[in-house]
């Protein structure tokens, strides 16, 4: 079969209907409901209307703000330096948007080069200087990691490669120099669309690379019979160790583990689960996210309308919950926050407040003490 080819939207329209919108959303008293909370959490929407935008909830779960985007967003990330944040377009998008929670700068375009396109995720060097941001150099079918300057309107200033195909998200270390990547493998093209144009072939991998240099660090590649479990999301816990989830490309008769670990210097450790728990992910983890001060890390899945909690030290389900398209999680407190593509909003507690207008996209960032 064919692929069909669709075109991008042209970037400059971006620029103008993503400035225009956050700066039109951006009343005083909204944000100033914003900085009377210890923390909130930023989150991609798409509205029962058809727009697009991000959100600020407080920890109730309530919506404190939203603010316009001119396509679908994917992932947040925060630099607690500068007080800004960056939400990236879902791939294949061209855009992302810096936004400072304080109101006290005007929001910002970042637009990719020709020929790259974003993937969705970002991360701040230590000093708020740099961003990192995951690309595709579509035309070579390679992915880079694209690199802009913060103190220059995030001006793009370099790249290196990610030793891989699909790259998607990507983590700071604790060293501020080691940057890990999750390669998922699958080759795209924005002229196909969202089509993985590779399947049959698919090498997904997770490497580390030294963020200062681009040389590769390490890189491990599951096992050749695992070749279709695309590597996309991570998150790190309370010891430094990684941990990622995988969507599975292969025959939907097969069952893999799903959920795994990654060490400096070791070899990838796949995680073993009860086949309940495993069966209900239905091949498919969406974010993976850690509670480093409760030990613990939440996977979700909204092809399986299933949300797992696991002890980070031995590796236990210690929970899972049945919830209809959950995706969105973030630590808080001793437990998480989730939210829903039917536009449900879940507290830590247990609570839920339900925004019907809403589809929650697939991540949630908590952002701590932004006052």
């Amino acid at each position: 079969m064919v692929a069909m080819r669709t075109p991008l939207i042209d970037r400059r329209d971006f620029l103008k209907a993503a400035g225009a919108g956050f700066i039109a959303a951006m009343a005083p008293s909204a944000w100033a409901r914003t900085l009377g909370t210890d923390a909130v959490f930023a989150t991609a929407f798409v509205k029962r209307d058809g727009s697009y935008g991000a959100a600020v909830l407080s920890e109730a779960g309530k919506l404190l703000h939203a603010i316009d985007l001119p396509d679908r967003g994917h992932d947040v990330t925060f630099d607690p330096v500068s007080k800004r944040s960056v939400i990236f377009a879902r791939q294949p998008g061209t855009f992302a948007v810096v936004f400072d929670h304080t109101g006290r700068a005007a929001p910002l375009t970042i637009a990719s080069i020709p020929g790259r396109h974003f993937f969705g995720h970002g991360v701040f060097s230590v000093d708020g200087t740099l961003l990192y941001a995951t690309e595709n150099d579509f035309d070579n079918a390679a992915g880079v990691v694209g690199v802009y300057d913060a103190r220059e309107k995030f001006k793009r200033v370099g790249e290196f490669p990610t030793y891989g195909m699909g790259p998607h998200e990507l983590l700071l270390l604790g060293d501020g120099r080691t940057i890990a990547v999750a390669n998922g493998g699958i080759e795209t093209h924005p002229d196909y669309g969202r089509a993985e144009l590779n399947i049959a072939t698919m090498k997904p991998s997770y490497v580390l690379v030294d963020r200062i240099t681009g040389d590769l660090i390490e890189k491990h590649e599951l096992p050749p019979k695992l070749h279709q479990l695309s590597i996309r999301h991570m998150d790190a816990d309370q010891s430094g160790t990684i941990w990622f989830g995988c969507q599975y490309r292969g025959p939907g008769t097969d069952s893999p583990l799903l959920v795994g670990r990654a060490a400096r210097g070791k070899e990838l450790q796949l995680l073993h689960m009860p086949q309940d728990v495993l069966s209900g992910f239905r091949n498919y983890i969406g974010s993976v996210a850690a509670n480093p001060a409760a030990g613990t890390v939440a996977v979700s899945s909204p092809e399986g309308n299933s949300l797992a909690v696991i002890d980070a030290a031995s590796g236990r389900i210690l929970a899972t919950s049945t919830l209809v398209e959950v995706c969105g999680v973030a630590p808080d407190g001793t437990s998480f926050m989730a939210t829903t593509g039917t536009g449900e909003i879940v507290e830590a507690g247990g609570a839920t407040r339900s925004e019907p207008d809403y589809v929650w996209d697939n991540h949630m960032l908590r952002i701590e003490q932004v006052a």
